[in-house]
């Protein structure tokens, strides 16, 4: 045996071989930081040794805890419900929201379905007869819908709200009023005789046809009643509520229909009416005085003359008020009709939703196609039914986005060598990054994180694309691992060297996501959760259970098995290769198929003792190739393959047989190594790379300035549906919204009355607020209140001063002033509640117009039970609600006289009506208007806030780029820490920290350019842009980093590391993304295909251009050198002569060494990548 020579007896010029796994130097003051590393280091080389020793065990027990985590996506729970999707967590409209339904309950006092009628050529007039008769063959079709369900028949008598049904004490008149008592149905039909037939309820009395509002005169029926009964009370309710004849009183619009009354106005002439002139300034319901019906709720892109009458108008409106579930439950809950099906909430709610889906369905229809007029219906199970299909899961979508993956893993791994093959690979980590994200959904369900649009539309095509990048990473670097690396060590080599990276970016997207919950919007805040919550389990599955996989590979790779078709062998056989001795020389190197020739020089040394010869072979660092290195040998990689003898020509020309080899061996690092890189760090390349980006910057700025806040829900709804007919008809001639000032407690509503008027007359004052007619007075619950009380003073005062009203009796006066008398008597004090004096010293409003404090609260129990139509028309929602109380004029006893007081009032609101709102910008004004009347109304001591639609969804706009711009730097702090503490290197983080800013400010801007408008989404997907900026950053600035040489030397390294992991990452990204481009929700292909693809692109760019030649430019110097310096020989060696390869040789040998020629023959056995153990060579001399 020879022994190996000590480093002394090397020639003074030699170089020993850089191994990756060679000793190292810190450098610098750097020792402490990359000690860190290497601790951490050490830590994922024991974890992967670990891992690769207990694979199979590892791989069963990590499938099985995630399988048990997938399954928690039994209990997951989709939310549909607006109010709980999209407002602030914490804010004043979610404090208030609370505050509302604590007092009211959860649900709205109504549901709205509604029918727009448009031309069909656009601009057309519809204020004509024809089109109101079309517009009533809908509004009939669509009022006389009735479903089965439960055994039982529903029609919208029995399920619409009616709006202030009186009590009577008679019964009869009572169950006739039950039946009659109308519907609330905001139409244009109302101005006409014909809105009576969209009324069903009849009723019947001997010796007359069936009472329906088509032949119903309310005057004319009391007066043939009256002989039989008491209904004087019941004649002033209509009189105050100004019912008259109702609708018999009004035009016909088709004069010649047989059933037209004769007290239509044209009955007799038979004229058809002027519908303009009928419709202008709104309609009327069967009470004038409490049902109006304003005309911007009716009637849409009106036109009128120079003296304001209105001429014509684009769109007619039809408004029909059902009960909620909760009211219809509370109805039917006793009733015969409902007592043999175990009535529920559920099952009203049920009946609820089948009537409006049927009333859309045939009010869509209700017109023939060739009519010259569309019908658009929607109702509120309509957008529940949208955004319950825009949660729901695409099966065939999601199953063909992870085909597609599986595809391109496959094929991207795949070799023809099969020892080099890793397809297998590649689809069993798809597989598992599958499985990693059902599993991370399925602990949110768990967790109780409910599931929203965001998560089953977008979240498993983004998890997998981010997923699948660190896949690619891992399997590329375990490719690279030395070849001299001991077998049991190959996975822990691996993860010691692309852990930190993997890490790095998840924790950043985990960090990116989680500051993501910093927008205060549920289903963002929920989205976020649940994506940090899927890349941990990613990470989890990636750092534990896919390199358990690669080391069941590397299993089937070292008994040369078949990749996939693993149960078979690899038909590659073991190589023989000739040496044969040969002079040195300039001739070309002969190449066979079988063998080669080559020649090569040795230093051979004789030992004076034991005359034993020893051959050195010159270490791979010194073998040169004749083929031009673009970068020179500053690019030369000593731990490339370069004892590959084949490939070489001589000078003449002559064409090698295996060129068509290399050129199928092309891959994307000798791409970067040979065209990318040389190209891209020149210094006239370099400038316009930062031309460019520059460029960049500065139009992405400007399109900055061009993105506009809001997200209507048309862009929600896809587009070409009749439901988007619907909203973009609404948003365009109907932009009204109803909304309320509620007054909360906390105050003295009787002392306050002056307070709360002022602030009723501020909200009145804005912009938005639709005014009420100049004829009708305000509609709230206080200006009618303080109505009634001045009426029936006023009535007080007639019987006073005709004597029908004494001291003592109330008898013979009317119903208003038996009412006054014992309003006036009331004291307030419950000792003496009762004082006859005050009956004429005082008054139930004073000249002030304010209601005397000690009589506020009698009065209003008395209000509510007397007048429910001008209550129900206020609006009030009182809480506590006023005791009942029924007045009985011919009470004798004088406990009738005793009037209870209502509690001091929690909760009342005053309603009001936006108009004009169609861009956010007009909502944040309305907002704003609005919040500032209520805080100077808490100046003077009332408290209230304002409620409604555009404030739930709207105000997050308020505050939604502070919050934008907060959630983004404290990310960008965050992500610079991070980078910090696992890079070790402030310089790096900062650069790549920059690189991060700029890409957001450019996707914001690219944003702006595409239309795209703020929202809480957007915002969410801008912030998660940091992270996932990360994934192509990271990678670069750390091979940068643990490169050694000239910075242009370190950042082509770092490319040739890193292109094609990098390369694939982006490219799964986009395939995941690629299956949103398929849904049928425009908003998902804009707000999430869209703007994830231009992230996805910019991060690769800034990623391989801008990011390289930065740190070629300004990077930090490196953090480790090589303890052994090459010699200026092996760095510029002399060019070979001829094409032949050449070592580097020394000018001068010592005399021990000579040089020879040998023969020897070479066993070539499949390359030792990581699937072949490399056995020790012998010791015997050769």
């Amino acid at each position: 045996m020879v022994r190996p020579l000590s480093l002394g007896e090397l020639p003074p010029s030699y170089t020993p071989p850089a191994r990756a796994s060679a000793p190292q130097i810190l450098a610098g003051s750097l020792q402490a930081p990359l000690w860190l590393r290497a601790y951490f280091q050490g830590l994922l080389f024991s974890l992967g040794c670990k891992i690769q020793r207990h694979c199979g065990k590892v791989l069963f027990l990590g499938l099985v805890a995630f399988g048990a985590l997938a399954l928690g996506l039994r209990v997951a729970i989709i939310e549909t419900d607006l109010e709980q999707l999209w407002v602030e967590v914490d804010s004043r409209v979610s404090q208030e929201l609370h505050y509302t339904k604590e007092k009211l309950g959860e649900e709205a006092a109504y549901t709205s379905q509604m029918l727009i009628q448009t031309a069909r050529r656009e601009g057309e007039n519809v204020l004509t007869s024809e089109a109101l008769s079309l517009h009533l063959q809908a509004a009939l079709a669509a009022s006389k819908v009735t479903v089965s369900l439960y055994g039982k028949s529903w029609d919208l008598n029995k399920i619409c709200y009616k709006s202030g049904v009186p009590l009577i004490e008679n019964g009869m008149i009572e169950r006739m009023i039950e039946k009659l008592f109308p519907c609330v149905i905001l139409t244009p039909l109302d101005c006409f005789w014909e809105g009576a037939k969209l009324q069903g309820g009849s009723a019947y009395l001997p010796g007359r046809p069936d009472i329906q509002w088509t032949n119903l005169d309310p005057q004319q029926l009391l007066e043939e009643l009256g002989p039989f009964a008491s209904l004087e009370g019941f004649r002033e309710l209509l009189d105050k509520a100004q019912v008259g004849q109702a609708y018999v009183g009004r035009p016909c619009l088709d004069p010649g229909d047989q059933h037209c009354p004769p007290s239509a106005p044209n009955h007799l002439s038979r004229q058809a009416p002027n519908v303009a002139r009928e419709l202008s300034g709104g309609c009327h319901g069967f009470s004038h005085k409490f049902m109006h019906w304003q005309e911007e709720l009716l009637l849409g892109g009106t036109a009128r003359d120079l003296q304001g009458q209105l001429l014509r108008a684009e769109a007619l409106q039809s408004t029909f008020l059902l009960m909620s579930p909760r009211q219809l439950y509370e109805h039917f809950r006793g009733d015969y009709q409902t007592h043999d099906i175990g009535w529920s909430e559920e099952q009203a709610g049920a009946v609820l939703q089948a009537w409006q889906r049927r009333f859309v369905q045939l009010a869509q229809e209700a017109l023939p196609a060739n009519a010259s007029q569309k019908i658009h219906a929607f109702s509120s199970t309509t957008l529940e039914d949208i955004l319950r299909q825009f949660s729901e899961v695409s099966g065939a979508r999601v199953a063909g986005g992870y085909l597609l993956m599986l595809a391109y893993a496959c094929l991207t791994l795949l070799r023809w060598d099969c020892s080099q093959s890793q397809g297998a690979v590649g689809l069993a980590g798809v597989l598992l990054v599958a499985l990693a994200v059902a599993s991370g959904l399925g602990l949110c369900a768990l967790l109780g994180i409910t599931f929203n649009a965001a998560t089953t539309q977008v979240l498993p095509f983004l998890a997998l694309g981010i997923g699948v990048d660190d896949i690619f990473l891992l399997a590329h670097a375990f490719t690279k691992v030395p070849p001299d690396t001991p077998l049991p060590e190959r996975m822990g080599e691996c993860l010691r060297r692309t852990g930190t990276s993997v890490a790095l970016t998840s924790i950043n997207n985990m960090v990116a996501f989680f500051m993501a919950v910093l927008v205060p919007i549920p289903a963002l805040r929920a989205f976020s959760l649940q994506a940090a919550i899927v890349v941990g389990c990613n990470l989890a599955a990636v750092l534990l259970l896919f390199p358990a996989i690669l080391s069941l590979d590397l299993r089937r790779r070292h008994r040369q098995r078949l990749d996939i078709l693993c149960c078979f062998s690899s038909p590659c056989s073991a190589q023989v290769i000739q040496m044969l001795p040969q002079e040195l020389g300039d001739r070309a190197v002969p190449v066979g198929t079988a063998h080669l020739t080559a020649t090569v020089q040795a230093f051979t040394h004789c030992e004076a003792s034991s005359q034993h010869v020893v051959t050195i072979l010159p270490p791979q660092a010194h073998l040169l190739s004749p083929t031009s290195d673009p970068l020179g040998s500053e690019l030369y990689s000593p731990g490339g393959s370069t004892r590959d003898l084949l490939g070489q020509e001589d000078g003449t020309g002559t064409t090698v047989a295996c060129r068509s080899l290399l050129c199928a061996h092309w891959t994307l690092a000798h791409f970067a190594r040979y065209q990318f890189a040389p190209l891209l760090l020149q210094t006239q390349a370099k400038a316009l790379v930062l031309l460019f980006f520059g460029a960049l910057l500065g139009l992405s700025l400007y399109g900055a300035t061009l993105v506009q806040d809001g997200l209507a829900l048309t862009d929600v709804v896809p587009r070409g549906t009749k439901e988007h007919a619907f909203l973009s008809a609404q948003l365009r001639y109907f932009s009204l919204y109803e909304v309320a000032l509620v007054t909360q407690g906390g105050f003295d509503y009787a002392h306050s009355q002056r307070a709360l008027f002022d602030l009723h007359q501020r909200f009145s004052s804005l912009k938005a607020v639709l005014p009420p007619p100049a004829t009708q007075a305000p509609r709230t619950w206080l200006h009618y209140y303080r109505s009634w009380l001045q009426g029936i003073q006023a009535a007080f005062d007639q019987d006073w001063a005709s004597g029908r009203i004494t001291r003592h009796s109330y008898r013979n006066g009317s119903e208003d002033g038996a009412l006054a008398y014992k309003l006036l008597i009331q004291t307030g004090n419950a000792q003496e509640p009762l004082d006859f004096n005050q009956l004429t010293t005082r008054k139930l409003v004073d000249k002030e117009g304010l209601i005397p404090p000690e009589l506020f609260y009698v009065g209003l129990t008395v209000w509510v039970s007397s007048d429910p139509l001008g209550l129900a028309a206020s609006q009030a929602n009182f809480y506590p609600p006023p005791p009942e109380w029924l007045h009985d004029k011919y009470d004798a006893t004088g406990e009738n006289l005793r009037i209870p007081a209502a509690q001091p009032l929690e909760f009342a609101q005053f309603p009001f009506l936006l108009h004009g709102l169609q861009k956010t910008a007009d909502f944040v004004e309305a907002i704003e208007g609005a919040r500032a009347a209520c805080t100077e109304a808490g100046q003077a001591g009332v408290h209230a806030y304002p409620s409604g639609s555009p404030f739930l969804f709207w105000e997050q706009y308020l505050g939604l780029r502070r919050c934008f711009l907060l959630a983004v730097c404290v990310l960008l702090v965050c992500t610079f820490l991070v980078c910090a503490v696992l890079l070790l290197s402030p310089w790096t983080a900062g650069l790549i920290v920059l690189v991060l800013s700029m890409m957001t400010v450019e996707l914001f801007g690219i944003m702006g350019f595409l239309g795209i408008k703020l929202s809480a989404i957007p915002v969410v997907i801008l912030v998660a842009s940091v992270g996932i900026g990360v994934e192509f950053t990271v990678h670069v600035a750390l091979g940068f980093l643990t490169s050694q040489g000239s910075r242009n030397l370190r950042a082509a390294r770092a490319l040739e590391q890193t292109l094609a992991p990098v390369t694939d990452g982006a490219v799964s990204t986009l395939l995941g993304l690629l299956m949103l481009a398929g849904s049928s929700f425009d908003f998902i292909i804009r707000y999430f295909f869209v703007v994830l693809t231009v992230l996805t692109l910019l991060g690769l760019l800034h990623g391989l251009l801008l990011l390289p030649v930065l740190l070629s430019i300004l990077g930090p110097p490196p953090q480790v050198v090589q303890m052994y310096k090459e010699s200026p020989q092996a760095l510029h060696p002399a060019a070979p002569q001829g094409g032949g390869l050449r070592w580097s040789m020394p000018p001068t040998l010592p005399q021990s060494f000579a040089r020879v020629t040998t023969s020897m023959t070479v066993a070539l056995h499949p390359p030792p990548l990581p699937g072949a153990y490399a056995h020790p060579a012998s010791d015997e001399p050769t």
